[in-house]
């Protein structure tokens, strides 16, 4: 729903950042702003702002960062319109009420009746693990070393060995077939007509980020076949969107996850303190896992069993996380099958020293490739070798594609220069003709430019800062500079809203984010507006000022000039006066 711009404003302004990141973080005032340590990473050093001024957080060491809704957003992993919802109760403002169509108060209608049977029925397992006819399946948790208050904590529970008990109990409390028919709990055929689907298991409740119950996994006591079952896909559950484990691992705070394969790894890991482990739900990982993954994390720890299945579910997975611009490391737990054997026989302590020595994802995939290969025969070694360069040749930027033909050659001994030979060759076959040197001279100048333009960058977010963070700097700079200067599309952006808001003087940079829907994008943004340059002096302080702004104008110049249309006349004469009034511009200075 579209809420108008005042309300979403009054209710930002009404919510203090200080106060609603305070009820999470624990802040100490440092100046004018309040540090704490961040929540969105790892770290023992606070880096994470909080800026009263600004209303705004930002985190120095992971780069996080944003408004009061930006915040909400992703530490509850909420949407914006749930984010608004959460603030304005918070302060006591009603939100109006949206007009839905009769399909969507329908679905929506739906969607919790069939959330509130999973919480019945989560009740209902949960209960019978702890009578008499749950004793087998107490037992056996018992024998997979679960404590109670793990048991407790993933809300384990027991389906009877008799398959009518949960329909018979739903039907008591007068919920139609219909409805039931719906949650995924049950399933109808003419002979039985509608029975339950779990019966004798163990029954491990699947809960979103929000710790809403969307679904169940039952392991059966016995012999039965399937040995593990999992809910159908229901209106509220997508098995391919779910990760087990992730409502707890979400606040774990770990700069990176531990993904693994099943209900009882993640179980038994968290148990040993690592409250960072997840698994899919009977699916190999998906590109929506991953999507997934890296709303909470940069980094993922492959912990898959040990045997060929764990190792080809290792090789899928990494091209799929890798694609989501998320690095992949891959936990070796031999001589043990998986986590929970690992932890049961070494403990945790062990168990962390393998996850520090967890395998780079590459290397991984070529100890792997190398198992096809004879190394003890010479034309096995040099087939091992030439597979190797051709898989190399992925690396597209060539400072990449050398550390990892150093640490190959390095890993086996073959010598550097002959590697990077082999690569080159390998690339040559792949193109059907020699690379000619200017190949190599190019991207060097590609890499040379893309620090030109971190460097273009970093003085278009100084000058940002300054200009919030430095009042009376704006009217300095106004007759030189102004939000066209800007030449990257979101630097630009922003500058228009800001340039807007100081020529007003209402200096308001929290709102600014609320003009971008999308959260990274929120996140860079809040970037623009933190950058950080150590000046000690005024002298520092006037030389750089000068320096950036002299920088950001004339490289503006020079964007015009190239996209310029030669036929506009009128762009060429503003170009011409630009260049002259940056020649003839003095020296700014401003006490800091």
């Amino acid at each position: 729903m579209y809420y108008p711009e005042e309300l979403v404003e009054e209710i930002r302004e009404r919510n203090d950042i200080v106060e609603v990141i305070g009820t999470y973080v624990k802040l100490q005032k440092k100046g004018s702003s309040y540090f704490g340590l961040c929540p969105f990473h790892n770290e023992k050093s606070p880096s994470f702002s909080v800026s009263p001024d600004k209303q705004m957080y930002y985190c120095f060491g992971c780069g996080a960062g944003g408004n009061v809704f930006t915040f909400i957003m992703e530490y509850e992993n909420y949407s914006f319109p749930e984010a608004l919802k959460y603030l304005a109760d918070r302060v006591g403002i009603k939100l109006p009420e949206r007009e839905y169509s009769e399909e969507e108060k329908r679905q929506q209608d739906l969607r919790m009746q069939v959330l509130e049977i999973n919480k019945m029925a989560a009740n209902y397992f949960y209960y019978q693990l702890r009578t008499e006819s749950g004793a087998q399946a107490m037992q056996y948790l018992k024998s997979r070393q679960l404590d109670d208050e793990t048991i407790k904590r993933f809300a384990l529970g027991y389906s009877s060995k008799y398959s009518s008990n949960l329909y018979q109990y739903f039907k008591s409390k007068k919920i139609s077939d219909e409805l039931l028919k719906e949650s995924g709990l049950f399933n109808v055929d003419e002979k039985n007509g509608m029975y339950d689907k779990f019966w004798n298991r163990v029954i491990f409740p699947i809960l979103d980020v929000n710790n809403r119950v969307i679904g169940f996994g039952g392991r059966v006591m016995g012999d039965g076949k399937p040995k593990y079952l999992n809910s159908p896909e229901t209106i509220v559950f997508d098995k391919s969107r779910n990760l087990y484990g992730l409502n707890i691992a979400r606040t774990a705070r770990k700069k990176y996850l531990l993904v693994c394969e099943g209900y009882m790894d993640v179980i038994s890991m968290h148990q040993a303190g690592f409250s960072n482990a997840v698994a899919s739900l009977g699916t190999a990982l998906t590109e929506k896992h991953a999507t997934l993954l890296k709303r909470y994390t940069d980094e993922v720890i492959l912990t898959y069993d040990s045997d060929d299945a764990g190792v080809r579910a290792a090789l899928r997975a990494i091209p799929i996380v890798k694609r989501a611009g998320l690095r992949a490391r891959v936990l070796h737990m031999n001589p043990y099958k998986d986590p929970d054997e690992f932890i049961k026989t070494l403990g945790a302590e062990k168990f962390q020293e393998r996850i520090d020595q967890a395998e780079n994802s590459f290397m991984f995939e070529i100890s792997v490739l190398e198992r096809n290969y004879d190394m003890k025969d010479p034309e096995g070694k040099t087939s091992f070798f030439q597979a190797v360069s051709e898989k190399l040749m992925e690396f597209e930027q060539e400072l990449e594609r050398e550390n990892y033909i150093q640490a190959v050659a390095e890993k086996y001994h073959i010598g550097f220069d002959n590697l990077r030979k082999m690569v080159n060759r390998s690339a040559m076959r792949a193109i059907g003709r020699e690379v000619p040197k200017s190949a190599v001279d190019r991207e060097r100048k590609e890499i040379r430019k893309k620090s030109q333009d971190d460097g273009m960058k970093q003085s278009q977010r100084l000058m940002l800062t300054w200009l919030i963070d430095k009042k009376g700097l704006y009217a300095k700079v106004k007759p030189y500079l102004d939000a066209d200067d800007f030449t990257e599309d979101l630097y630009h952006q922003a500058a228009q809203l800001l340039f807007e808001q100081l020529e007003k003087s209402e200096l308001n940079p929290a709102r600014i984010i609320n003009h971008f829907e999308d959260p990274e994008t929120q996140k860079e943004v809040a970037s623009l507006f933190h950058a950080k340059l150590n000046l000690q002096s005024q002298a520092e302080f006037d030389k750089a000022l000068n320096e950036t702004l002299r920088k950001i104008i004339n490289n503006s110049i020079e964007f015009r000039t190239k996209n310029m249309n030669p036929a506009d006349i009128a762009g060429l004469q503003k170009i011409l006066l630009d260049r002259k009034k940056v020649q003839d511009m003095p020296k700014i200075t401003y006490q800091m």
